[in-house]
């Protein structure tokens, strides 16, 4: 008598299992399927930030255009060129740091040092914003992160153990180069608390952290949008 129970059971969830697949594999991987999603969006940022550097140049011909026959346009333009720099648009280079952060390498028998949790072992936003905060406090001129200029708007975010700046996804090491007096940044770096911190994480649970001097570092005109959204005046 248990013999049809059984096999009625068992017709129902297959039944439900079909249903519920529509006609797919449910056991089937999704990571491919991200992949190509997270490479399609990158390719529309890409395509998006030439485009929008194709606009950027037919304003400028414009604007140099009514330059010459408007006083005006002429003075204002003028008075905006003088903010370019300032404003981190006008590639730079000089004599810097650059600091590299990453994570602790994995040990092939996939074991953790002694009291280390996995958030230990990897790189967080709080490490990259110390780091950040810190060449800025030791007066750099001008700094960039992952190669993309630093300027007043941008934002360090990470998801996961990736950086998410300017609409790109960046995985580790991430390298922060700043163009300044380098003896004032080194010092400013020895003596932030949350630098400190992360340094005393690199010896006891193996992540990277580097600092090297460099003779001419290169800094590259912020080429990403300047539009506010929102902003709010100081108190």
């Amino acid at each position: 008598m248990a013999t049809p129970v059984v096999f009625g059971a068992a017709g129902l969830l297959f039944s439900l299992t079909a249903a519920a697949a529509h006609g797919t594999d449910l056991r089937d991987d999704r990571r491919p399927e991200l992949t190509n999603l997270i490479a399609e969006r990158k390719q529309e940022i890409a395509t998006s930030r030439a485009r929008a550097g194709r606009l950027r140049a037919e304003i400028e011909a414009q604007q140099q255009g009514q330059a010459g026959a408007d006083g005006a346009v002429d003075e204002q333009r003028r008075r905006g060129e003088s903010q370019l720099a300032a404003a981190g648009l006008t590639a730079v280079h000089g004599p810097g740091v650059v600091v590299v952060l990453n994570d602790a390498p994995r040990r092939p028998d996939g074991s953790r040092p002694a009291g280390a949790r996995p958030d230990d072992l990897v790189v967080h936003q709080q490490d990259v914003q110390a780091v950040v905060n810190a060449l800025w406090a030791g007066g750099a001129e001008a700094m960039t992160l992952m190669g993309v200029r630093v300027i007043s708007t941008s934002a360090v975010r990470c998801v996961g153990n990736t950086l998410l700046l300017d609409g790109q996804v960046y995985s580790p090491p991430f390298e922060i180069a700043a163009i300044g007096d380098q003896a004032r940044l080194q010092r400013s770096l020895d003596e932030t608390e949350g630098v400190a911190l992360f340094r005393d994480a690199a010896d006891n649970f193996g992540l990277g952290y580097q600092v090297r001097m460099e003779a001419d570092v290169q800094a590259k005109a912020y080429d990403g949008s300047t539009a506010l959204h929102s902003a709010t005046t100081g108190s």
